[in-house]
């Protein structure tokens, strides 16, 4: 992306983005030198992080082939990111070609891209609205929401490497609760978040001073209070793990579990 032009309205060039960092890792384009900057300042302190945003990414395919064959056809993906392999309605669509997706992201430069997210089977349906997660009720009273899902069906609520974007000790749950709430049975919440839990002291303390000088914008959480989110939902095996072993691909190497630092799990709301 050549970054003398002006960016698209309303995006701020000069500073990074989670969902443009992440596109940077992932081998993507679409992100600025701020971007770069930043996604190039986390991997000389945390150099397996890129491991870990292509473990994430994997991990958002099989969750959604799996919440897909289990026989929902409708899915809200909240911080979408930019467009790359096997966006959330492309996988989905695959196991069921009516499936619908509606996509959230509070990036500007998301909606620039968003033609590329709003393709379909012609048996499908996608739809993207612009919102903020530390907002979930603007979320589910957009009109686009009610006109793309059926909200008295079950539905896969995406919450793919998000939530630590929401700061502050039990910060996450209340949001994650209320999102949870305005669905049906049956319905599904995939989740994955970065942790501290595996890194050595001097690597959490690091990170720890990282946020506090505000230099990094991701708010690991341990486990149990990851596993708090699923608090009523019934965990679908194996449970809370790192995003690489739950249920990898048959001949997948496993990596060490430091390498990767994200949590993730499946529950169906019952």
């Amino acid at each position: 992306m050549d970054d003398s032009k002006v960016g698209p309205a309303g995006i701020d060039v000069s500073v990074a983005h989670p969902a443009r960092r992440y596109n940077y890792w992932l081998g993507g384009k679409d992100n600025f030198a701020a971007d770069r900057a930043s996604g190039d300042e986390l991997q000389r302190l945390f150099p397996k992080v890129r491991l870990g945003a292509l473990a994430n990414r994997a991990q958002l395919r099989r969750a959604t082939q799996f919440v897909a064959e289990s026989g929902v056809r409708q899915f809200l993906d909240i911080g979408t990111g930019l467009p790359t392999a096997d966006n959330t309605h492309e996988v989905a669509q695959r196991v069921t070609p009516d499936a619908r997706v509606v996509y959230v992201d509070n990036d500007p430069l998301v909606m620039v891209h968003a033609r590329a997210l709003l393709t379909s089977t012609p048996a499908g349906r996608t739809a993207y609205i612009q919102a903020d997660l530390n907002d979930p009720q603007s979320i589910l009273d957009d009109p686009q929401l009610r006109e793309t899902l059926d909200m008295s069906q079950p539905v896969g609520l995406m919450l793919i490497a998000v939530l630590h974007f929401i700061h502050g000790q039990g910060a996450a749950k209340p949001i994650v609760r209320t999102l949870l709430d305005a669905l049906p049975r049956g319905s599904f919440l995939v989740a994955t978040h970065a942790t501290s839990d595996f890194g050595t002291p001097e690597q959490q303390a690091l990170y720890q001073r990282l946020i506090e000088e505000g230099k990094s914008d991701v708010w690991t959480r341990p486990r149990d209070e990851f596993a708090e989110l699923f608090e009523g939902l019934e965990l679908v095996e194996p449970g809370v793990v790192p995003a690489s072993e739950w249920r990898p691909d048959d001949g997948e190497a496993i990596p060490a579990r430091s390498d990767i630092n994200i949590w993730t799990a499946v529950g169906r709301k019952p």
